[in-house]
């Protein structure tokens, strides 16, 4: 690969590089490289794998399975914004179904899916470990319990229905 065919820039070579050489072994930085490549990126790109898996000691296909293992981790693109929607049993019994409902009407997505303006992408997630606030949600990092319908409004600055 010629220095005109990588994609990351200089400084962001040497940041990969430099989490790889805090690590024991080069693959054992692979998750702190993807979480690092996500937060330049937004996502983790095939392109992206390709040239961080030989950095790593190892394949594509092995870079991948770690990348699709990790559910923070995102293999296409995603929203401005990322809700992940707690769907674990206690979530469902104390709500979820209402609250995924009412983000399929306000938002027009269903989860798995970015609205079309780019904004927000809702995921599913199986446990968010809130369990005594459920029901909760994960929105750009932060976690939220006891939601309802108007907490989630506010959450998303949407107004009320």
């Amino acid at each position: 690969m010629s220095t005109a065919e990588f994609l990351f820039c200089s400084a962001e070579r040497e940041a990969i590089a430099g989490l790889i050489a805090h690590a024991l072994v080069p693959r054992a930085a692979c998750t702190d490289v993807l979480r690092f490549v996500q937060a330049q990126r937004g996502f983790v790109s095939d392109q992206s794998l390709a040239e961080i898996a030989p950095l790593l000691g190892m394949s594509v296909a092995e870079l991948d399975e770690v990348a699709t293992f990790y559910n923070l981790i995102f293999r296409r693109p995603v929203g401005d914004s990322v809700l992940f929607l707690c769907n674990s049993v206690t979530c469902w019994m104390l709500g979820q179904p209402a609250l995924e409902t009412h983000l399929k009407k306000r938002l027009g997505i269903t989860p798995g899916e970015t609205s079309v303006d780019g904004k927000m992408t809702l995921l599913p997630i199986v446990c968010l470990g809130h369990c005594d606030h459920a029901p909760a949600v994960l929105l750009d990092g932060a976690l939220h319990g006891d939601v309802d319908c108007n907490k989630l409004d506010e959450l998303l600055s949407l107004e009320p229905v």
